[in-house]
């Protein structure tokens, strides 16, 4: 009886609709794996190229050659390099524009980044709500497969003179592997959901502090062209 019960023997004797749900999850689980892989590379090069940039911003460089970088690297720079060149971007056309009030170009160049930190964490955040829908439907799933195995199990029985554990066993084992590979699909995507849901958190507020800091230093260096024009 052992024998009989492998997992392998369970898959094959289930009905088609059992395995059509068992091969769905199968196949949702390979695509949620493949998924949880590429967004942790995303995000380890995220954060990267992130630090990378932090330290050259912080390094003593003139924001001009940052500027002129950030735009030679547009395709692999990261995300606090593009919102900063967007920022800076938008400050210049306001510039060149002869806009002088500060008010003016500091809320132009804010808005600016805004605009590429709201696109930045879209980027950063495709994915996730695939892996929460497996995360809550795969269970489900599993467990229709369950209930329609089951019920198919009792319906072939419903045949017999007599009824042991011996012929129910099997049915009902290979209706509870659907269940099986639903929670083997959803438990590994409600992990990575969460521990990416938690880095891209930490990413987002590293980015906000990035702009507040940036916008300061525009500030300054406003009031200091002010002062000196005065």
């Amino acid at each position: 009886m052992n024998q009989d019960l492998s997992i392998l023997q369970l898959v094959l004797g289930a009905s088609w609709v059992v395995q059509l749900v068992m091969l769905l999850l199968l196949l949702v689980s390979i695509t949620s794996w493949a998924a949880i892989f590429r967004k942790l590379f995303a995000l380890r090069r995220v954060n990267a190229l992130n630090d990378d940039f932090e330290r050259e911003f912080w390094s003593g460089t003139s924001l001009n050659d940052l500027f002129s970088a950030a735009a030679q690297n547009a395709k692999t720079a990261g995300p606090m390099e593009r919102i900063f060149a967007s920022g800076m971007r938008e400050y210049q056309k306001l510039r060149e524009r002869r806009i002088t009030d500060a008010g003016t170009l500091l809320d132009g160049a804010r808005r600016a980044m805004r605009a590429s930190y709201q696109r930045e964490l879209d980027a950063v955040e495709t994915n996730l709500s695939f892996l929460a829908s497996v995360g809550s439907v795969s269970p489900y799933v599993g467990l229709f497969g369950t209930v329609w195995g089951i019920m198919h199990a009792f319906t072939g029985l419903g045949a017999l003179q007599q009824v042991t554990l011996a012929t129910v066993a099997p049915g009902i084992a290979e209706a509870l592997v659907a269940t099986a590979l639903g929670l083997f699909a959803a438990i590994p995507a409600v992990v990575a959901f969460n521990r990416f849901a938690r880095d891209i958190d930490r990413v987002a507020i590293k980015l906000e502090t990035f702009i507040e800091e940036f916008s300061n230093i525009l500030q300054r260096n406003l009031g200091a062209h002010s002062a000196s024009g005065h």
